[in-house]
């Protein structure tokens, strides 16, 4: 198959993994939050949109590509990691033969052309041999970093269904706001629940776009024939996310209950000056005003089995001081028996431009000591496998020397005793 059909419903087709269920009926267990294992989590973001991580460069052969994909597992298992969390749906199109969307252009430089392998399939059958997680990383929204639907793939679902699609900050979205779009995208991402053994489902923090200087998400038709019966258009999206959210979560369940549904959002969900159940930080964006994800509320309705917030600021930061925002989200999942992995910021260590925090290789491992002292911390994502390779001041070496004295024991390798 090298393109999507376009048809927006179709059954998932032939190639499912087939592989051994390795857990427990979901009847024995509380929450399917696989990566609290016993070691807790250990995770590593890997992006593929415009090859940010890999494959390093699009258009590499099928035996290159695998070649890289294995060395990143390799070295997350050296790292002492136990989950990897590989981005397979970048921007509307798909690591996997999907019926619904084309090949993604990261792959082989074109996009919906066949690389001639599976990378999801192989990813998971070779993160499992190693004993780690394979979280599939989907973004619901994102169509290009561009606004062009000419240079899509001519059998993309966007061009077949122009009135989806917003152009907003010179990029293309989906329209979170039409119903037949969400229906869609949710049929795109559980085509691969459906087929492989994956560990969890995980989201990012897009889901409305971050705001843009000057423009507005013209959004004004969905909103005239939907978003009548709301206070106001904000509530009107929060609620459409709310939507996305809640039915992807319940359908989860229904195709494949032992998935984890994770969510990493921004990790300011609103400032106490905004909202009195909001954290000690000051200025700058919050997902609920300005993303419209009620990220708080997905945790006290228990649609997700764990969640990851992106803590990228330092301790002692003058206005979002890591330490406050820990203290915050260790509050809000305590007693919602929702797990709390913090996103870590591994690409500001030592990074040209950061401030002083970030050129002590230290920094890091400070914050996994904080961490260590709360309870409903239950682990720690590092952004991203291009920094876990190059860990340019060794701060990644000082976390696994102060934190990961030993090889992390995932609950795959726990299971297997």
């Amino acid at each position: 198959m090298t393109t999507a059909t376009g048809a927006a419903f179709a059954v998932a087709g032939p190639g499912a993994s087939g592989a051994a269920e390795r857990r427990a009926p979901i009847a024995e267990r509380a929450r399917p939050d696989r990566a609290a294992g016993p070691d807790g989590f250990r995770g590593m973001w890997m992006a593929t949109v415009a090859n940010r991580d890999w494959p390093s460069r699009a258009g590499l052969t099928a035996t290159a590509q695998r070649a890289e994909l294995r060395a990143h597992l390799d070295r997350a298992v050296r790292r002492r990691l136990n989950a990897v969390v590989l981005q397979v749906r970048p921007t509307a199109d798909a690591l996997w033969p999907s019926p619904h969307e084309p090949w993604a252009q990261c792959l082989t430089g074109t996009q919906g052309r066949d690389p001639g392998w599976d990378p999801l399939g192989t990813a998971v059958a070779e993160a499992h041999a190693r004993g780690l997680e394979l979280h599939a990383w989907f973004n619901p929204y994102r169509v290009a970093n561009h606004a062009d639907p000419a240079r899509l793939t001519a059998s993309h679902p966007a061009r077949l269904h122009p009135g989806w699609i917003v152009r907003h900050g010179g990029k293309l979205y989906y329209d979170p706001g039409l119903p037949e779009v969400r229906r869609f995208v949710q049929e795109a991402m559980l085509d691969a629940v459906r087929r492989y053994d994956i560990d969890a489902v995980h989201w990012d923090d897009y889901f409305y776009p971050y705001p843009v200087a000057g423009e507005t998400f013209a959004d004004d038709a969905s909103y005239a024939r939907y978003g009548g019966g709301f206070r106001s258009r904000a509530d009107w999206r929060r609620n459409n996310t709310d939507l996305l959210v809640s039915e992807m979560s319940a359908r989860i369940k229904e195709v494949k209950p032992r998935v984890a549904f994770g969510i990493s959002p921004f990790g300011v969900w609103r400032s106490s000056a905004d909202d009195p159940g909001g954290s000690d930080t000051r200025g700058g964006l919050a997902s609920y005003d300005h993303l419209y994800a009620d990220t708080r509320k997905w945790i006290r309705q228990k649609w997700i089995d764990h969640v990851v917030p992106q803590l990228y600021w330092h301790i002692g930061h003058p206005t979002t001081d890591y330490a406050t925002l820990l203290d915050w989200w260790s509050g809000v999942v305590r007693g919602t028996g929702v797990g709390l992995h913090i996103g870590e910021a591994l690409y500001k260590a030592g990074a040209e431009g950061q401030p002083g925090a970030w050129q002590d290789r230290r920094e890091l491992s400070r914050h996994l000591t904080l961490a260590a002292a709360r309870p409903d911390v239950a682990g720690h994502c590092f952004f991203a496998a291009k920094e876990v390779a190059e860990d340019r001041i060794g701060a990644l070496a000082t976390v696994v020397t102060d934190h990961y004295a030993s090889g992390a024991r995932g609950p795959r390798t726990a299971d297997r005793g």
